[in-house]
Order: C-alpha cells, then structure tokens, then sequence
C-alpha cells in the first residue's frame, strides 16, 4: 500500500488533523467546570496462536493493551494503545498501534436536549488512529450516536470520514456495546466493537466483528469489575482491506486477563 501523497490529499489530511485537534481541544476545555461521570483505566493481556497475517499466514503474538476512558456531561475521551510481542515464526516481528477518540456532546454544546426515544444524545466524533505495522496516520471526523438499548450500560454507532495516510480515503461505521449480565452468583461482562470500512480505488471493504466475553473474578473478593478472565474473538474479513488473495479470513479466539484501576 503506497502514500498517494498528492497535493490534495495532504490538503486534506491537514484539514482533518487540525478539525480532529480542534474537536479534541474544545472537549477538554470544559473539563475544569464540567461535571465528570467517570474515569477507567485498565491493562489487558491477550494471546492467540490463530491471527492472520501476509501471505495467507497464522501468526502468534501476546498483546498489551492499555485503555482509558472518560465520561463527562460535554462528551468523552477513549484512548487505548497495543504493543503486540510476536512469537514462533514472528518473532521480534513487534509494533505499537494506538488510537484516541473524543467525542463532543450536542446537547450539551447546543443546549438543546436531542435525545428521543431510544436515542439518547448525538455527539461529534472523531478519532486519530497512529502506528501499526505500516506506521499509519488516520484521522476520522463524523457523528456518534448512544442509543438506549435494554441489557446494555451503553450501546453506540459511529459514522466516519476516513482520511488514510497510506490508502484512499474511505467511510467507516461503527458499532460499540457493553452488555454486563450475570449467572447464578457469577457475572460476566459481553462487549466490544463492530467496524465496516468501504472500498476505495486502491483497496477492499473490510468488515471486523471483535467481541469479549470476560468473567468478572473481582466479585468474588468484594472488587466487582477490577479483575477480568476471558476470551477475545476476532472476525475479520479482507483484513487492511486487502483482500483474501494475500491474508485469508481471520477468524481468532485469544485469552484473555484485563486488570481495570
């Protein structure tokens, strides 16, 4: 995959960076006098021997991943970073990938209640996406949306603009839920993501359906939501929009322990 690297598009992408820093920078400003529902940082540890790789190749690797999340009445703030170790035959094959998403309530901006029905607010969003394997760049400008979904805490679907630094610029939707739920004297906790990106001119729609189911061990010792076990599966299908003649359908089921703080 190569940088276009055309006027227009650093044009573009210029644009964009300063639209995403200026929707991050108004998110913050309130955050002195604004009131704050919540703040969580967590570190996960995952490992699978079943990720899917260049040449239509299973590739081992442990991952760390840590996130932060905030929820204030302007918006919020998600940040989550990845260091993957490869293993086997990827070996030393390392990289840092990581993206940081705010959101800017419009209700709260406009003063103006647009929650209804199930909707409960619309938010301006975005999200700078950097590393990874080819070093990537990518900004994102849309809208989100929280919906009020039974048996969820939150349930949310984002539409995107996608400027790529290294591939056409394309569209991106995406869905995110958490789903707590319990089984005898046992809770558990079902979330994740859902993201479909269109084609371009120089690559294929994607789709990747990444969802945890994650046993909440912390109960047991009066902690409930501190100390997690469980599995991560990954669906997905023309991974990097590349298509299955050079990486096949992912289809991975990692373990996983996430320690929340």
């Amino acid at each position: 995959m190569k940088d276009r690297g055309n006027t227009d598009t650093r044009a573009t992408s210029t644009v964009m960076k300063s639209g995403l820093l200026a929707l991050a920078a108004i998110s913050m400003a309130p955050a002195a006098h604004a009131e704050k529902f919540f703040s969580d940082s967590s570190v996960s540890l995952l490992y699978s021997d079943q990720y899917e790789t260049f040449g239509n190749q299973t590739r081992t690797d442990t991952y760390v991943t840590f996130e932060n999340v905030t929820a204030h009445d302007w918006g919020g703030t998600f940040l989550f970073v990845d260091r993957n170790q490869g293993r086997g035959t990827a070996n030393d094959d390392d990289d840092l990938y990581g993206e940081f998403s705010p959101t800017l309530s419009l209700s709260w901006l406009s003063d103006v209640e647009l929650g209804r029905g199930i909707l409960k607010d619309v938010s301006l969003a975005g999200t700078y996406e950097f590393g990874g394997g080819t070093d990537a760049t990518n900004v994102l400008t849309g809208l989100s949306f929280a919906w009020d979904v039974p048996g969820t805490v939150y349930f949310n679907s984002a539409f995107y603009y996608v400027n790529n630094s290294e591939i056409s610029d394309d569209w991106q939707v995406t869905l995110t839920w958490g789903a707590p739920f319990e089984l005898g004297a046992s809770r558990f906790l079902f979330d994740g993501y859902i993201d479909y990106s269109s084609a371009a001119s120089d690559h294929k729609a994607d789709f990747h359906f990444n969802p945890q189911l994650k046993w909440d061990l912390g109960h047991y010792s009066g902690n409930p939501g501190v100390l997690y076990a469980g599995i991560e599966y990954s669906y997905w299908h023309n991974k990097y929009g590349i298509g299955e003649e050079l990486i096949d359908t992912e289809s991975a089921v990692s373990a996983l322990v996430k320690f929340h703080f």
